[in-house]
């Protein structure tokens, strides 16, 4: 599985981002009165805010109680979410949280982030001419990255088991050689927005996924 794609500029901003495979994670607990989380009301979305307990961390949303979806606030049924859980009489319940996608705002951030450290890894090579960062291996995931002659780097998210990336990363900046730099109009610092690049991308994706390598 494929979780994202993300090109990065010479500079270190980020041009390009595309969510492709991102899974939703839920974390369900039943809780005793008083409720040991604080949340904030304040907007569409019932955040935690205070207190984080077996996988419910701040900043994750709720989005049921007692198997009914939460929307603006309130229930399916109608009924006030913040009134309901200051109500003693109603605990226990069982709340259902889950965590956000992460904004462009924070992509932003995270992108100029790994920029000082691709150049750092570089630096810290005994051997010249290093190539930086290459993979970046976690428990749940394996950031792979390719930077091309220009500086530009094209990273690629996906499960640790997934083979062939690489190759997955070499026909990526195909795409965007074909649908990019060959537009005369085109900066190479500048937002990548170009339909047929997303279009194209999309269709790889999902030509990788299903059929591997060899077809792609």
């Amino acid at each position: 599985m494929i979780y994202g794609v993300y090109i990065v500029s010479k500079s270190g901003g980020l041009i390009f981002h595309h969510d492709h495979s991102v899974p939703r994670i839920e974390t369900e607990k039943t809780f005793s009165f008083p409720l040991d989380l604080k949340l904030d009301f304040s907007k569409k979305c019932i955040s935690v805010i205070f207190g984080q307990r077996d996988g419910i961390y701040v900043g994750h949303h709720l989005i049921a109680v007692n198997g009914i979806s939460v929307n603006s606030g309130a229930l399916e049924d109608g009924r006030n979410v913040k009134e309901m859980l200051e109500n003693e009489e109603n605990y226990p319940v069982n709340l259902r949280f889950c965590r956000p996608r992460m904004t462009t705002n924070e992509k932003i951030f995270l992108a100029s982030m790994f920029y000082p450290l691709f150049a750092i890894a570089s630096q810290l090579s005994p051997e010249p001419k290093s190539s930086g960062i290459e993979i970046l291996e976690a428990d749940t995931f394996k950031l792979h990255c390719f930077q091309t002659l220009t500086g530009v780097k094209f990273m690629v998210v996906a499960e640790p088991i997934q083979t062939g990336v690489e190759i997955l990363l070499k026909k990526i900046y195909e795409l965007y050689s074909d649908y990019a730099l060959k537009n005369p109009f085109y900066s190479l610092e500048q937002p990548l927005r170009c339909e047929l690049f997303d279009t194209n991308l999309q269709q790889l994706l999902d030509s990788f996924e299903k059929t591997g390598i060899t077809n792609i």
